[in-house]
């Protein structure tokens, strides 16, 4: 998850992934605080100290190789708000650029959910080929008629994220950020988890990239389950986590994952909450080089765990 646009954005819905994956777009996250008292002839509020986010304990692992993915490779999402199919949401990894691996990301509601929100927008992030770290990200997506640009520049020596972006007509606008231990984007952080050395109550910690924000994922490998997905059954890794906002801490959204325990490591789904609801992201089709492609076939709509 702008267009890809939020977390899960991150991988939401990946990452997103949305990521992280798809990222749906989160009107909450531009709202402003609300947490002003009504009354202003009240007496003045007890000063409480700003709320802070705990600190990664430690690093990500080192990553397996040889990589799981190779230029080539093309995954297809349905991805569902609120119990309802919302569009579609493709991630393509592109040949080297510059000793970098481009991943393009693309996502579009269909016409039933346009009429809540018509999103329509592309995501690339280009990934260094032995750490899976970004170095860019740049982000284009239409929401609504209005469009939005963002280029993100990953320094990863002073772990500083610069993030110029613009919306519409408005003035051009920049954040800067200090991420903790790794810092990822919500397109590229599905691809360094499928790197992951996996194994049961593993715990997992970064700073991930999504909606103009830094978010500090903190998760958790649960389990190896078996799930019936619409390319058939798999034996998966559940990650659970929460990520949360770093400038407004209050601000959380839960995320869970699965991706295949094969040599693959497929990113078979992505459950997270945004402003809409619950968001998914489900696995529905795989076109990888030299391997036969995979499709969902009639009435295998459904993901079963």
């Amino acid at each position: 998850m702008s267009s890809l646009r939020p977390l899960l954005a991150t991988w939401l819905l990946l990452c997103s992934s949305g990521t992280a994956w798809a990222q749906l777009p989160d009107t909450e996250a531009d709202k402003p605080d609300a947490d002003k008292p009504a009354d202003t002839h009240a007496a003045a509020p007890i000063e409480e100290p700003p709320l802070t986010v705990e600190p990664c304990a430690q690093a990500l692992p080192a990553l397996r190789m040889p990589l799981t993915f190779m230029p080539g490779e093309v995954l297809e999402f349905d991805l569902d708000a609120m119990g309802a199919q919302a569009g579609k949401m493709t991630l393509r990894v592109q040949k080297q650029q510059n000793g970098q691996i481009p991943v393009l990301a693309e996502a579009q509601t269909n016409s039933f959910f346009s009429k809540v929100r018509r999103v329509r927008g592309s995501a690339t992030t280009w990934l260094h080929p032995r750490t899976l770290r970004p170095r860019r990200y740049v982000e284009d997506a239409t929401e609504n008629e209005l469009r939005r640009k963002v280029e993100v520049a990953f320094t990863h020596k002073d772990r500083a994220i610069k993030v110029d972006y613009q919306i519409g007509q408005r003035n051009k606008g920049q954040f800067n950020y200090t991420y903790d231990k790794d810092g990822l984007d919500v397109a590229g952080s599905i691809y360094l988890l499928r790197q992951l050395p996996l194994e049961e109550n593993m715990n997992v910690c970064f700073d991930v990239y999504g909606v103009r924000r830094l978010w500090r994922m903190q998760g958790q490998v649960l389990k190896k389950e078996q799930v019936t997905t619409p390319l058939g059954q798999f034996n998966a890794w559940h990650l659970s986590g929460i990520a949360v906002r770093l400038d407004r801490p209050k601000q959380k959204r839960e995320v869970h994952v699965w991706i295949s325990d094969d040599a693959r490591r497929l990113p078979l789904a992505a459950v997270g909450t945004l402003d809409l609801g619950t968001v998914r992201a489900t696995l529905t089709g795989v076109s990888r080089p030299g391997e036969k492609r995979q499709e969902a076939g009639p009435g295998k709509e459904e993901m079963k765990w």
